[in-house]
């Protein structure tokens, strides 16, 4: 019988399903992964904008996290949008006695531009949840905020904040690419002795929405399902860009909408 692996994704609700633990449960299940939730906040959002957003308690999310890993032997976890400091240091605490690998997507501002992590809780993420990530997962400005930095705007600027991430605590960081300007779209992957890029055409699309969180959950997958860092990256990387590429053919909403996660199904 094929063995089935299985994910947590401990995030906020997207409620346009484009990002958040709808992109991540879609991601999981376009690779073959079961996948398993806890909330962190609901969000009102579409494809526009963040209309109202409602944090869950700190204890609710816990009870989550608490029913989840008592009962389902989980391979991998993704963390995505936590929203505030006590969320993020009672994730922290829930996860002390797991040993798998941790995927960190520092989650801090919506495609619209709505922030989703108070100031408070980025020091929170800093002090107790990167030094637990086996890999983290920013885009070029959350990097910068991350380290009080401007955006790194040259290759040799993206892998010097990337080395200082690890600075932090984090076993590995892919700084992602998807803020650039150039043609080519270049992800790295930081390790503390060595380097990947990996280079992609950019795609010319404003159906981007989700694409930090499913290349995060698309890692976890990968390393649920037992694969290294670098291969789990590049896999990722490779599927991402197909579901960015077959973007167009969905139609939801008149704004930013959602990569095809489902391209190689249907």
């Amino acid at each position: 019988m094929k063995q089935i692996y299985n994910a947590l994704t401990i995030a906020g609700s997207d409620s346009g399903g484009g990002a958040g633990i709808q992109a991540d449960l879609k991601t999981f299940s376009a690779l073959g992964v079961y996948g398993a939730s806890a909330i962190t906040a609901v969000t009102a959002q579409n494809t526009r904008a963040v209309t109202a957003v409602q944090g869950m308690s700190a204890d609710l999310v816990a009870a989550q996290i608490e029913a989840v890993l008592d009962d389902i032997s989980i391979d991998a976890i993704k963390i995505g949008m936590l929203a505030a400091p006590d969320v993020v240091g009672i994730v922290a605490t829930k996860l002390k006695k797991f040993t798998g690998p941790i995927v960190l997507d520092p989650v801090m501002v919506a495609k619209s531009g709505d922030a989703l992590l108070t100031e408070d809780a980025v020091q929170h993420l800093i002090d107790h949840l990167i030094p637990r990530a086996s890999v983290l997962t920013p885009n070029l400005p959350e990097a910068a905020r991350l380290l009080n930095q401007p955006v790194a705007d040259t290759a040799a600027k993206v892998i010097a904040q990337g080395r200082a991430i690890l600075g932090l605590g984090a076993a590995s960081v892919v700084m992602k690419g998807g803020h650039g300007t150039d043609d080519i779209c270049t992800d790295y992957l930081i390790q503390p002795d060595t380097y990947f890029s990996y280079k992609m055409e950019r795609i010319e699309t404003q159906n981007t929405h989700g694409t930090g969180c499913s290349l995060s959950s698309a890692i976890a997958a990968f390393l649920a399902q037992g694969d290294p860092m670098e291969a789990a990256v590049q896999k990722s990387v490779h599927w991402l860009h197909g579901a960015v590429k077959a973007a167009d053919e969905l139609a939801v909403g008149t704004g930013h909408g959602p990569v095809n996660h489902f391209y190689k199904l249907w």
